[in-house]
């Protein structure tokens, strides 16, 4: 008897579902979902390779650029081909290591993203609130240390979560019904108390995303004091122009993110549970996607790059950030 419930205490292997109640639909949900990920894939990995060979986009708003595009290909890459082997193949296991490290990739890498767009709003004060200090406040050596630290902070405080999980004894099964592995989902499945698991996400939430927002929105704040102040249109609008991209990429992060905390907590029995694993996964999906396009269109240096790389020209003149 007490090598059955050991046994059962921690399974081998999990079984992610996918879309539970879709499951007839996982062909066709997988089209924009590769799609996406195609788009996520070329997008960003062309623009890493643009600001590494082109001289002009070696500036300090384009490195912070490349921290983002490599977080979202990685937070791509970490979900969406295990949920399209779901989808197209029925590949539904996963061992439980396997999960283990799913889950810390998935929580790491959306934690960083969410201090890259912190690192951005402060870039972008900077820029503005004190242009002529511009390159002499974020150095080379101030950028690598913000994005180590940014790496450090996320991966000290979701490294706990594996130990929180690997503790609790498993015998409500082991199917979890999602694409990926994540927090929560795996602590569902436990008979024992997962409380201080629920405490611990709730505080790592709050010092991760609620800590950025903090900041976006007190730098955001202090640049629309500055841009208000200017006396020409014109520079207002420059001002507003060079904040845009940054914006949209908030909203494509955050907006998924609002959207699944707030459904989970106020509208869970209402809500299918089908629209939050479709969440869940544009969650992660949507920026990778949309960032590179975003950046691409509105970013007139980067626009400048490409279209001399395009045309054969030699040189186009960087234009003042």
């Amino acid at each position: 008897m007490m090598m059955l419930n050991q046994t059962d205490v921690t399974p081998a292997s999990f079984i992610l579902n996918g879309i539970p109640g879709l499951e007839d639909m996982h062909v066709w949900i997988s089209l924009p979902f590769c799609s996406m990920y195609v788009v996520a894939v070329v997008g960003n990995c062309g623009l890493l390779y643009l600001i590494r060979y082109e001289d002009a986009l070696h500036r300090p708003m384009y490195y912070f650029l490349a921290m983002l595009f490599i977080t979202g290909l990685f937070i791509s890459s970490s979900t969406i081909p295990k949920a399209l082997s779901i989808f197209w193949f029925h590949f539904k296991e996963i061992s439980f290591d396997g999960c283990l490290i799913q889950m810390f990739f998935v929580h790491t890498l959306t934690g960083m993203e969410s201090g890259v767009l912190m690192l951005m709003a402060l870039d972008r004060y900077v820029a503005i609130c004190y242009p002529l200090h511009y390159s002499t406040i974020l150095t080379n050596p101030v950028i690598a240390k913000a994005g180590l630290s940014t790496f450090l902070r996320g991966v000290l405080l979701i490294i706990p979560f594996t130990f929180l999980i690997k503790r609790l004894p498993y015998c409500r099964g082991n199917i979890i019904p999602h694409t990926y592995c994540d927090h929560m989902s795996v602590a569902k499945l436990s008979c024992g108390n997962i409380k201080v698991n629920v405490i611990y996400g709730l505080m790592v939430a709050l010092l991760i995303g609620g800590f950025d927002i903090l900041c976006i929105t007190v730098s955001y704040t202090m640049i629309l004091r500055a841009v208000v102040s200017l006396s020409s249109a014109d520079a207002r609008q420059k001002a507003f122009s060079t904040c845009t991209a940054h914006i949209c990429s908030i909203v494509f992060s955050y907006s998924p993110a609002f959207f699944s905390f707030f459904s989970h907590r106020f509208g869970g029995h209402r809500i299918p549970s089908s629209c939050h694993i479709i969440v869940a996964n544009i969650y992660l999906l949507l920026p990778p996607t949309m960032n590179p396009v975003v950046y691409g269109v509105k970013t007139k240096q980067i626009r400048d790059c490409v279209i001399r790389i395009l045309s054969g020209s030699k040189y186009i003149k960087p234009h003042s950030i």
